[in-house]
């Protein structure tokens, strides 16, 4: 199997994942919630933190839909990288509020992880094109 085609149904995969998620929290924050690995979560009005949390994950797998669809490689590797950070934010937000370990790192962990990868593998994948080659110069002509 090519590198491009592994690129693609992993960023595929994240993309289905995180707009999964995101709109699960959107929907139904309240049932969605306790997989995010806090302790305890906000009470009175505080589903619509949940609620932001959502439509962040939804924007961000947007964003991945639109350069994956539109073919921007590069650029779809950058932010790959990029948004892993929003990953390792929940991950260590879970960990300061002394949250579930295992979750913080088994879910939040390891999907940034999983995000740098295939960032570094679609940079990989676009490094010829981000580099063309020198042009041969001309060999003399004999006069």
């Amino acid at each position: 199997m090519q590198l491009k085609t592994i690129n693609t149904v992993l960023t595929a995969a994240f993309i289905l994942f995180i707009l999964w998620f995101g709109t699960e929290f959107v929907l139904s924050p309240q049932t969605t919630a306790p997989g995010f690995g806090l302790p305890s979560w906000p009470s009175g009005d505080g589903d619509g933190f949940l609620i932001i949390k959502g439509i962040r994950d939804i924007v961000l797998a947007m964003v991945l839909g639109i350069l994956l669809v539109t073919g921007h490689r590069r650029a779809l590797g950058w932010v790959l990288l990029v948004e892993s950070l929003a990953a390792f934010g929940d991950m260590s937000t879970v960990l300061a509020h002394h949250g579930s370990v295992a979750i913080a790192l088994g879910v939040h962990g390891l999907t940034a992880t999983l995000m740098v990868i295939n960032g570094l593998l679609i940079m990989r994948e676009t490094r010829k094109a981000a580099h063309p080659a020198a042009p041969a110069t001309p060999a003399p002509q004999p006069a």
